[in-house]
């Protein structure tokens, strides 16, 4: 890719990268990475092999760990909207999708602020992503027929917590780890069963990723035992009890779905390797 840029002429794609596995980058992601000129990237983006999708880009590590900003999102946003106005093609390439808990329409504001053409493109999220890869739907008949994703950023309101208790559907808990107590036990004081299943999916689509199961009333003892650490997808639900492991038969599946209405959720856990 030939380097013409024109200063004042630049344009900015966010880009959502998906759970890590380079395999779930979208063709137009991977179209858009091609062409750029600059590379914003965040810790859990697929960018394991990114000279490879990027050959001529200027690669910049913007990720953050919990607790640990090492660039600000104001010092991120300053660095797309800069390389835009100098005429490069910024990509700015994030975990998951850029509009669920990834601040990109933050980043969309900071280039209308300046005039600087943006579009988005989404990316797979590992709301949905990571509990499929550990055999976990987030819907099933006659278990749930809805999910709700929140963000386990910071604690939850009573409000919120009660509002939870009373959807009666499955939760999906992103960035949950540090509030998992609070989250738990505020959902069993306002009502939710201290036996609805939980699972907790360390490290989706990595070969390091591990499945916890448990249930309210036993997960933090269990995440405890097991060093459960970040980054972690919680699943909190009836739908947990259909997770399996990759060499279960279909036979096996359909007969475990079978049998959920006569099932009473168990107190102990498992723990599964990669799925």
């Amino acid at each position: 890719m030939s380097d013409e840029r024109t200063a004042g002429a630049g344009r900015v794609t966010l880009v959502g990268g998906g759970p890590g596995d380079v395999g779930l980058l979208t063709v137009a992601a991977r179209d858009a990475l091609a062409t750029a000129h600059v590379v914003l990237y965040d810790r859990l983006s697929p960018h394991a092999n990114l000279r490879e999708l990027s050959p001529a880009a200027t690669l910049i590590n913007v990720g953050k760990l919990p607790g640990n900003h090492p660039v600000s999102q104001t010092g991120i946003e300053d660095l797309i909207v800069s390389h835009a106005l100098a005429g490069a093609h910024v990509v700015r390439l994030k975990g998951g999708d850029p509009y669920v808990f990834g601040r990109g329409s933050e980043e969309v504001l900071a280039c209308h602020a300046n005039g600087i053409p943006v579009s988005v493109l989404s990316g797979v999220t590992s709301a949905l992503a990571v509990p499929a890869a550990a055999g976990i739907p987030l819907t099933h008949r006659g278990l749930s027929h809805s999910f709700t994703v929140i963000s386990g950023h910071a604690p939850l309101a009573v409000n919120e917590l009660q509002a939870l208790c009373l959807l009666g559907g499955t939760i999906v808990v992103l960035m949950g780890v540090g509030t998992l107590p609070t989250l738990t036990q505020g959902l069993i004081r306002h009502g939710m069963t201290p036996a609805m299943p939980v699972a907790i999916i360390e490290n989706g689509f990595s070969q390091n990723q591990r499945t916890t199961i448990a249930t309210l009333a036993t997960v933090l003892t269990e995440a405890a035992l097991t060093k459960v650490s970040s980054p972690a997808v919680l699943v909190i639900g009836q739908v947990v009890t259909l997770a399996y492991s990759a060499d279960a038969s279909a036979e096996e599946l359909m007969v475990r779905a079978s049998r959920l209405t006569d099932l009473v959720p168990a107190a102990g856990i498992g723990v599964r390797g990669a799925e």
